[in-house]
């Protein structure tokens, strides 16, 4: 019998001139690489904004404040073992306070970089994250 699940996640855009910070799955699976914003799943009682910041000082080493909420997404996909996971994302656009790109070890990234707008056109980025940085730049 399938599972459903539901998954509440915070996310956020960060922009440096023309670049974006942006992290790597460490899913061996995703061929090419795939990449998305920084963020993760909300604990019980942590609010979003605050997720957020934790979430990227774990990702990315860096340190963001003054979160402006950009988008609401969700969408729905069935794993392969059969069970339906429907993901809710609250998405950010995010400042940078501090700190310097750290890679995460053993989590579900393994590589944080800064990345020129102009390359990220021909990166496997996740559709949410390529649709966010869109509507950050107001396109």
């Amino acid at each position: 019998m399938s599972k459903r699940h539901t998954s509440v996640r915070a996310y956020g855009v960060l922009f440096d001139e023309a670049r974006v910070a942006l992290v790597r799955s460490s899913n061996p699976q995703h061929q090419p690489p795939l990449w998305w914003l920084p963020g993760g799943g909300i604990d019980f009682g942590e609010s979003p904004e605050d997720t957020l910041v934790r979430e990227f000082k774990e990702e990315t080493g860096l340190v963001v404040h003054r979160p402006s909420l950009l988008d609401v997404s969700s969408d729905m996909r069935r794993r392969e073992n059969g069970d339906h996971i429907h993901t809710v994302r609250i998405i950010y656009v995010v400042e940078l306070a501090g700190g310097e790109i750290e890679h995460e070890v053993h989590g579900t990234t393994d590589h944080a970089g800064w990345f020129d707008l102009s390359a990220v056109v021909t990166m496997n980025l996740a559709p949410y994250a390529r649709a966010a940085i869109e509507q950050a730049q107001g396109k």
